[in-house]
């Protein structure tokens, strides 16, 4: 009965039809997987990597394009992307103020010894940005974990070359700035194909069981601090006050004796000069003198009253005397 069922639907015009265009179907079916499969689109921040049965061929650039289908695969990397990867913290949400998770393993990380043998929190990002895909994908098994081991041997090596106070005060730009050298140098050794930015210490900090006590030693030294440069200011404002006046006095004191020395060499000077006049005259020098000092002595003297042996004559002269004073 099956038997003629089969028959009769084998007879029918249907099935003519369809066992004439079923190789047709079936043909556009294949076209339409392969038009799939043949193009692809890359993005405006992205590179296609292009291998050939596991071979690298070709890298294209953003835009539509075209491969092999089912022989070639394509790869596409954020070249243009700026990456990062966090140490000692996870962002936990990213926004204008962002949420920050801390756990076991990131502590565990972020826990590191300094020189002087003593324990620090480091909490640090690395940003990067991929530049050569090819080694990004083929040169090692797995780049982004690569890096992340080389960044915390890196940090933890420049963090025991510097002592604990170096590291949570006045170090920190040097260790970033040291840390991405290095970084940069192995992921160039190791053929990453990776590009590192900055390096940027998030945040420095003593363990939790002696932050306290580290606190209380650093406002001690902030308190030191500002006691030296209050003793600094006090210095800068007597020393050159004490200065000044101490310049002042000496250039007195040279002033006065350089008026004494001067005023002795004019009378050494005048006393020559007189005694050159006198040896050629000795009377006329002798009365000359005389006159002189009688000129320069007796205005000193005030009211004068001069009378002769006898006594007479004293009014007039007296008249004469208030005359000329009136006058």
């Amino acid at each position: 009965m099956a038997n003629n069922e089969n028959s009769d639907f084998r007879a029918s015009p249907e099935y003519r039809k369809f066992k004439k265009h079923y190789k047709t179907v079936i043909l556009l079916v294949v076209l339409v997987i392969l038009a799939f499969n043949a193009f692809f689109q890359i993005g405006a921040e992205e590179v296609g990597v292009v291998t050939r049965f596991g071979k690298h061929v070709r890298t294209v650039n953003s835009g539509l394009k075209t491969k092999v289908p089912f022989i070639e695969d394509v790869y596409k990397v954020p070249v243009e992307r700026q990456k990062k990867q966090e140490f000692g913290f996870r962002t936990a949400q990213a926004g204008v103020r962002s949420q920050y998770a801390r756990s076991s393993s990131t502590s565990d990380e972020a826990l590191m010894l300094t020189g002087d043998l003593n324990l620090a929190n480091v909490e640090w990002v690395v940003q990067y940005r991929i530049d050569k895909p090819h080694n990004y994908l083929f040169k090692v098994r797995n780049a982004e974990s690569t890096l992340r081991d080389i960044s915390e041997s890196v940090m933890r090596q420049v963090v025991g070359d510097r002592t604990v106070n170096e590291v949570l005060t006045v170090g920190r730009a040097e260790i970033a700035s040291k840390t991405k050298a290095l970084i940069q140098d192995l992921s160039r050794e190791y053929s990453l194909g990776i590009q590192v930015a900055q390096v940027v210490l998030q945040d420095v900090n003593p363990p939790e069981p002696v932050k306290k006590a580290f606190n209380a030693v650093n406002e001690a030294q902030q308190q030191k601090e500002t006691l030296i440069n209050q003793a600094k200011s006090e210095y800068n404002k007597v020393i050159p006050k004490a200065r000044g006046q101490a310049e002042e006095t000496i250039q007195n004191a040279k002033g006065y004796a350089t008026r004494r020395v001067n005023n002795a060499q004019g009378e050494v000077a005048r006393f020559n000069a007189l005694y050159k006049e006198y040896v050629r005259a000795p009377e006329v020098t002798k009365r000359r003198l005389y006159l002189e000092t009688l000129q320069e002595v007796i205005p000193k003297l005030g009211d004068k009253i001069i009378t002769p042996k006898e006594g007479g004559n004293t009014i007039p002269l007296l008249q004469m005397h208030l005359k000329n004073k009136q006058q």
